[in-house]
């Protein structure tokens, strides 16, 4: 059997991103995908390694996106206007992408899975690097700020906040988290 024009691995993953975006990661199935791309179930294993090589792969594209929207939030600014780019695009792709965000979130141990994440790691480094703290205490405060946005995101998205003005709890969360990293860097005592 010939395999069809227009089937690659990118035509498979966007497939898989289109169920993914409409269902959820429960209606990611190889049936759902090859239906939507006219084809069999069997052709996709020239393209993903199964069901959970489909599920890796749309990880790792996930992730990559979502690590790209980050850098590009903070390009051209630094500091505290840096945290908040930072931080408004954190919220936006994960409000926009809830499907997506939440595959971010796997467990893969896999170099590719590292490779696609680091660029989210590389630009909280450089934007703390602004502060001049010293590495470890800027991976603790980074992953702070994750841990502070993805808490934020994960209740918004359960409709777990309650009433009141989601904007401005944000805008509270961010200014607290930009407090207490200002207090953390001691300007040198003229003793």
């Amino acid at each position: 059997m010939a395999r069809k024009r227009g089937l690659d691995h990118e035509a498979v993953l966007a497939a898989g991103f289109s169920i993914l975006d409409r269902n959820g990661a429960d209606g990611v199935t190889l049936r759902a995908v090859a239906d939507l791309l006219d084809v069999r179930s069997p052709s996709l294993y020239s393209h993903v390694a199964g069901l959970q090589g489909l599920l890796d792969d749309l990880a790792f594209a996930a992730t990559a996106a979502f690590s790209a929207a980050l850098r590009d939030a903070a390009i051209g600014v630094a500091g505290d206007e840096a945290i908040r780019a930072f931080a408004v695009s954190y919220r936006r792709w994960a409000t926009d992408h809830p499907a997506r965000y939440e595959l971010t979130l796997r467990a893969i141990d896999r170099p590719e899975r590292r490779r696609a994440g680091i660029g989210a790691v590389e630009t909280m480094d450089a934007i703390l690097a602004h502060y001049g703290l010293d590495p470890r205490e800027t991976r603790r405060i980074g992953r702070s700020l994750r841990a502070s946005l993805h808490g934020f995101v994960t209740l918004q998205a359960a409709d777990a906040l309650g009433r009141g003005d989601h904007e401005a709890s944000f805008d509270a969360l961010i200014n607290l988290f930009l407090d207490g990293l200002r207090s953390r860097i001691v300007a040198p005592s003229a003793t």
